[in-house]
């Protein structure tokens, strides 16, 4: 009689051994199981509902534990200027973006959420980031390692507030400076742009020798997914205005605006972000050929494929005007991961109701969850879901600021020093009794570092983040005894009653993004015309240009001493300083074409109207002074 319960028991025991160890044995969450089982077995377990929350990606701002826990969310971003609070430090990022995770891990499945944000200049939506030059100055320095080692150094930043992907690098050809975008651009020329690829390595890591090209690939907990965009020609629209049409030929499309996604591509960028624009009438987000047709099945793309900001909405116009189709459109045209970014519940809800009618084939959704679980396995997501505070101090560290400043100097071109070759003004001598600084460009860190600094457009002044102006480098380079005045905008009497050696005008664009950008005319931002005016009349001058891109600057050109164009600097102001005064020696090219007026715009290097100011690749050099 007493042997049957104690087998019962035996028996009971054994089966609740299984099951534990079934329950805790999932071969999703075993790192040693080959990438695509991984990927299967947990698509196996998957709902609908869970599948389609990892196709959405929403802002902080809606974001919380119990909304990703409740609709399974995939992806959380911050647009520009998303932050926790103002002035935040990386801990206060790392506590954010954690908080949201749990919520994520917390689900039945455990998958983890992937945090995204615009590292377009450095990590620039993060206060005491250190911020490097737009893109435009990078194209400059011809550079690709330099380009690579900023890759490295964003990373490190990025990863030091918890966030483990960037949209980032933008690889448009910008054909157009009237395009508000153009200095998010390397250069008008793809063989630069292709060669700037280079930072997608050192974003995400390079790419192991054996692995198969078009697989994603990061490196780790010190790497971040990377993102090529935007996918495709969205430098190439009609007189450059943003989100427009772009009209050219395949080839044409195929030559110029694609070999940047060739090399993108074969470094392993994890995911590509899809344009706003056109071509020849066609939304690049609706484009089933391109997305699925040419990206996914020529190219062999393996990552994820990303909307824009309300991307989809977009393809109607005016946008959102019919959701449903927007949804079929994007999705159907091969369109993974959906920046929804506010109103996630409608997109899901409409999402759902598609797929279950099959308006939306299951296949569609079950490749765009495949992709997007792919790069969360490659970089380590579900082994390493959470950050800690162990980077915290890669934050503006001094080394990245230093890798900064050089890429300030290598970005600077001389455009002209001088009368001739015999009289340059260039370098400047550090001693000199009293020297005049002016201009709107001179003291304020806003200016320097452009759109997509802290906020979205940019800021003007000094209080934004830490960093060094062109007016402090100019005062910590001189000599000791070499007297420093600074005025903003001085005009010609003050100019000539004062004994001037030598005067540096600062002047330029003020901070703009996208479409707030776009323009027209190209000009120097008021009053800084009639400061070139009023300073190189009275006295030898040299005019350092802060822009995003070529302006017009052919009426001032014979009274202007020496034209530095400075891009759109960053935080490290020094390195103008260096070059201007002789430590270094300019070396930068044009990456643009500097054109006479607008009216010849478009016009490229290799167009049978080429007639420019100074052509694509011009830069005068000078030998830095030697060290005594």
């Amino acid at each position: 009689m007493a042997k049957t319960p104690i087998l019962v028991v035996g028996l009971l025991l054994l089966h609740c051994w299984v099951a534990m160890t079934q329950a805790e044995y999932l071969k999703y969450k075993d790192p040693k199981q080959p990438l695509n089982v991984r990927i299967r077995d947990l698509m196996n377990r998957m709902t609908l509902e869970e599948k389609i929350g990892q196709m959405v990606q929403i802002d902080r701002s809606v974001a919380s534990a119990d909304v990703i826990k409740k609709y399974y969310i995939g992806s959380v971003l911050s647009g520009g200027g998303s932050v926790p609070k103002p002035q935040a430090s990386a801990e206060d990022w790392v506590d954010m973006v954690n908080d949201f995770q749990k919520g994520a891990l917390s689900t039945k499945l455990g998958i983890p959420m992937i945090y995204g944000i615009d590292a377009v200049h450095g990590h620039n939506n993060v206060y005491k980031a250190t911020i490097f030059p737009h893109n435009v100055g990078l194209g400059a320095t011809r550079d690709p390692l330099l380009v690579k080692k900023i890759g490295e150094a964003t990373a490190l930043e990025v990863r030091a507030t918890g966030i483990p992907y960037v949209f980032a690098p933008c690889i448009a050809v910008c054909r157009d400076p009237r395009w508000g975008r153009c200095y998010e651009s390397y250069s008008e020329d793809h063989k630069v742009v292709q060669a700037m690829t280079e930072i997608i390595p050192g974003l995400q890591g390079d790419i192991p020798a054996n692995s198969r090209k078009g697989v994603p690939f990061v490196a780790g907990k010190k790497k971040v997914a990377a993102c090529a965009k935007h996918y495709v020609g969205d430098g190439g629209t009609t007189r450059g205005i943003n989100e427009n049409n772009t009209v050219i030929s395949r080839h044409g499309l195929l030559s110029i605006h694609m070999p940047g996604y060739y090399n993108s591509i074969i470094k392993g960028v994890s995911t590509i972000m899809i344009s706003y624009s056109s071509w020849n009438g066609e939304k690049m987000h609706a484009n089933h050929e391109l997305v699925t047709g040419f990206l996914k099945n020529t190219l062999r793309f393996r990552g994820f494929v990303i909307s824009d900001w309300q991307g989809i909405d977009r393809i109607t116009s005016p946008p959102h005007a019919n959701y449903t189709y927007s949804i079929i459109a994007g999705v159907t045209a091969g369109i993974d991961m959906i920046m929804v970014p506010l109103n996630y519940t409608e997109f899901i809800d409409g999402l759902t109701l598609l797929v279950k009618n099959n308006v939306i084939p299951m296949s569609r959704i079950d490749d765009a969850v495949k992709r997007i679980l792919r790069v969360k396995f490659v970089m380590g997501l579900f082994e390493n879901p959470l950050a800690d505070y162990s980077l915290v101090k890669e934050l503006g560290s001094q080394e990245h600021r230093e890798l900064a400043r050089e890429a300030v100097r290598k970005s600077l071109v001389l455009l002209k020093n001088g009368e001739n070759a015999d009289k340059p003004l260039l370098p400047l001598p550090k001693k000199a009794s009293k020297i005049l600084v002016a201009g709107t460009h001179a003291d304020n860190l806003g200016y320097q570092c452009g759109g997509w600094t802290i906020q979205w457009q940019g800021l003007s002044g000094n209080n934004l983040t830490s960093g060094t102006t062109i007016l402090s480098a100019i005062k910590n380079t001189v000599d000791k005894d070499t007297e420093v005045v600074y005025k903003e905008n001085p005009d010609l009497d003050y100019v000539n009653s004062n004994d001037f050696s030598y005067a540096i005008v600062v002047v330029g664009e003020t901070p703009y993004a996208e479409t707030n950008g776009d323009s027209m005319n190209l000009t120097i931002t008021a009053p800084g015309p009639d400061i070139i005016t009023n300073v190189c009349g009275g006295v030898k001058c040299v005019v350092v240009v802060i822009s995003g891109r070529p302006v017009v600057m052919q009426p001032f050109l014979d009274s202007i001493d020496a034209i530095v164009a400075a891009w759109l600097p960053g935080t490290e102001g020094q390195g103008v300083a260096d070059v201007l005064f002789g430590d270094y020696g300019f070396s930068g090219k044009l990456p643009r074409t500097w054109m006479k007026t607008v009216d010849q715009l478009p016009m490229n290097v290799g167009d049978p109207h080429y007639d420019p100011l100074f052509p694509f690749g011009f830069g005068l050099t000078t030998q830095p002074h030697k060290a005594t």
